[in-house]
């Protein structure tokens, strides 16, 4: 929803403060013996306490009821949401795609229109990740938290509009959200976007296990390029005062739980810190691309990572392949054939991605786990191998990768979905080897 009337505060990791009403705010302190208003304080952490100060992720709200206030947890069903370790199937080395899946026939929201396609590593050892996919035609009545991990949502059809307790973000296609563990927030369907169905709406969710995501380091890059810190848009505070119960839902230890608060749970006037959901326009990353020769490796296209313990190696990267001109000379220039330590789970929001010249579908995804071979398919091969090298705008495309250090094991669902296509590989046949001319060379 990128015309909304909503305000933002911009920059990534800054401590903002913010209130819905003048006056709700303390001052020199967090938390006085009467907090002003009548209000409650009450700290969020998304770090230690003892983290350092780099790393330290933390906001003070002042709420009308504190979040303390509820009645006992009760489990319900998981539905179709898995959680890592998840091993219902055996983890293949097969390379795997799917075609984009049906919207629901009966009301759904967008807790019960998430579905899981693959997850890596641990939630409980806090390291990994989970790819989903929602659709949904209903906006939520209740709410929604994940302890697990954070969540970075990839609108790919119709707008939604983000009710947290922190404030409104407002996303369409081409724009991202991502919503800190532990946050409490509502998703409503929004203003509908050009060819979406109204009423509809469908994307792609990485559930982020391991440290919360931030910005990828420049290095010989420099002090500027790739997403810029300051086009990262926070809410300013905004609450609902509602006297009905609200029903909540927590995801917990890889399963859903429910339980009901006086009032609604979106009850923050005013808060401060930098612990808080964002949102991000793709369209603003700064593409940087080779200007002489060869493909450049994909960490050029880092819009966020979540580092391990493990220096350079990261636990997620978030890359997209967005628009941007292709020069270079004497080059093969989609990206080439490729076997990865890293594994790749890779969606398209909208138009084609060059290295595949058909299948690989908005709304689909391919996971091309650790040491399988890939690259493009034979009709990109042939076509990139012989045109003329000119200078190429490619338009209309917006592709992205969640890549992991850590294999991916499919769901049961995503291997038993009608949406899973079974000639995957058939992309790969037919190249022509070159042990003949190599051989004639040879007898010279």
């Amino acid at each position: 929803m990128k015309n909304s009337n909503l305000k933002y505060q911009s920059g990534f990791g800054n401590t903002f403060a913010t209130e819905a009403i003048t006056g709700a705010l303390p001052h020199g302190q967090n938390s006085p013996q009467q907090a002003l208003l009548g209000l409650f304080a009450e700290q969020v952490t998304g770090s230690a306490f003892t983290a350092p100060r780099h790393e330290n992720l933390r906001s003070w709200q002042y709420r009308l009821r504190p979040s303390a206030e509820h009645s006992p947890y009760q489990k319900i069903s998981n539905g179709l949401i898995r959680t890592a370790p998840c091993l219902e199937v055996a983890v293949s080395p097969n390379r795997l795609r799917w075609n984009p899946l049906s919207m629901p026939s009966k009301p759904t929201d967008f807790i019960d229109g998430i579905v899981t396609i693959a997850s890596n590593g641990d939630a409980r050892l806090q390291r990994g990740l989970a790819v989903h996919l929602y659709a949904a035609n209903q906006s939520m009545t209740r709410c929604f938290y994940n302890a697990d991990g954070e969540m970075l949502i990839v609108p790919q059809q119709g707008a939604l509009t983000l009710k947290t307790e922190f404030g409104i973000l407002a996303i369409a296609p081409g724009e991202i959200a991502v919503i800190p563990r532990g946050t409490k927030f509502r998703v409503e369907i929004g203003v509908e976007t050009s060819g979406s169905t109204p009423g509809n709406i469908a994307g792609y969710i990485c559930e982020n296990y391991g440290s919360p995501l931030r910005l990828p380091e420049l290095g010989p890059i420099g002090a500027n390029g790739l997403a810029n810190a300051r086009d990262f848009l926070v809410p300013v505070a905004w609450f609902e005062d509602e006297k009905t119960n609200s029903e909540i839902i927590a995801k917990f230890g890889g399963n859903l739980w429910s339980y009901e608060t006086p009032g609604s749970p979106l009850n923050v006037v005013a808060w401060h810190g930098n612990y808080a959901p964002y949102k991000y326009d793709l369209a603003k990353f700064n593409t940087i691309n080779t200007v002489s020769f060869d493909h450049p490796d994909p960490s050029i296209f880092t819009v966020l990572t979540s580092p391990s313990e493990t220096a350079g190696t990261a636990n997620l990267d978030f890359v997209i392949f967005p628009p941007r001109w292709m020069v270079a000379e004497n080059t093969f220039r989609p990206p080439w054939f490729h076997r990865n330590v890293m594994s790749e789970y890779m969606g398209l929001i909208h138009g084609q991605y060059d290295a595949k010249a058909e299948g690989f579908l908005p709304g689909g995804g391919s996971l091309h786990n650790c040491f399988s071979a890939h690259g493009p398919d034979r009709p990109t091969f042939d076509k990139a191998s012989t045109v003329d090298l000119k200078p190429h705008y490619i338009a209309n495309t917006l592709a992205f990768m969640f890549e992991s250090r850590y294999v991916f094991a499919p769901s049961t669902f995503a291997m038993e979905s009608s949406a899973l296509q079974t000639n995957y590989d058939v992309v790969w046949d037919g190249f022509v080897s070159a042990s003949a001319p190599i051989n004639r060379e040879s007898k010279k």
